[in-house]
């Protein structure tokens, strides 16, 4: 039988947010930090070394590089279009269509059975291989995909509305709530949401376990 770690808030946090913000959000910063210093073409080539560096830094640590590769994906298209634009305005709108993607995705694999969240799970605690191919496995994460699909798309919504009626400065200032306090505020739900689910469940030999994110 495999002793797995107690799911306690301190263990999760601990596993899970430094690789959360590292993945999702040093990008991002890099890039308004960047922007205000040296413009445009510095931050996007900035903000795409980061989100490179950080799959590299991921591979190296034998970690789950799930969200970081897909965030490295998107970030480099912004970078290309946002480069071959010549414009900020080009490149902050272009979280819109990410978000709306990342909806659909989310939808799509819980639809499918196979849930994304599920797959991000693992960063934040350590699933037995039999645990992850559960139904009760399947049904947790595929709720918190619905989630943040919902999300993810009502996101998207808001960030075009603002866009349109204010303009890209006013975009920049949606994107903390929006990008960043929303999201985290989410994942303590997702936390919260499945140490409840799994915490009545008895493991079975290595199969069980009692949280994820």
């Amino acid at each position: 039988m495999t002793e797995l770690p107690e799911p306690t808030w301190r263990f999760l946090l601990a596993r899970g947010l430094p690789t959360f913000a590292l993945e999702g959000f040093v990008p991002v910063a890099v890039f308004y930090v960047v922007l205000r210093s040296a413009g445009l073409a510095a931050a996007i080539l900035a903000s795409t070394a980061v989100a490179a560096l950080v799959v590299c830094v991921q591979l190296r640590r034998g970690q789950d590089v799930a969200l970081a590769a897909v965030t490295a994906v998107f970030v480099a298209v912004q970078a290309i279009v946002g480069l071959a634009s010549g414009s900020a305005t080009v490149y902050l709108a272009q979280p819109v269509l990410v978000s709306a993607c990342w909806g659909a995705a989310y939808l799509g694999s819980a639809a499918a059975g196979r849930p994304l969240v599920g797959a991000f799970a693992r960063a934040w605690y350590p699933f037995p291989p039999a645990f992850c191919g559960s139904a009760a496995y399947r049904r947790e994460f595929g709720l918190q995909s619905v989630v943040w699909g919902v999300y993810c798309l009502a996101g998207a919504a808001v960030r075009l509305a603002v866009l349109v009626t204010a303009g890209a400065g006013g975009l920049v200032l949606v994107s903390f709530p929006v990008g960043t306090g929303g999201p985290l505020a989410l994942v303590v739900w997702c936390l919260w949401h499945a140490r409840r689910t799994f915490g009545a469940a008895q493991p079975v030999g290595a199969t069980a376990a009692p949280n994820g994110g």
